[in-house]
């Protein structure tokens, strides 16, 4: 089984490039701590990283 993370939003997007709110709301969060669980790929990776400052990642244990 591949491995999951967990990406929860911590920081609103309000005030920040409109690529960096396209970027929260393609990662699936809606609103401040909506937590999403996502297979961890080099896409999803590229996109925490651009809104790094945003969210909190954690690995999933299964």
């Amino acid at each position: 089984m591949s491995k999951q993370i967990q990406v929860t939003l911590v920081r609103s997007a309000i005030g920040f490039d409109k690529t960096q709110k396209a970027t929260v709301r393609a990662l699936g969060l809606r609103k401040l701590h909506h937590t999403v669980i996502h297979t961890d790929t080099p896409q999803i990776r590229g996109m925490i990283y651009k809104v790094r400052h945003l969210v909190h990642v954690e690995e999933v244990q299964s």
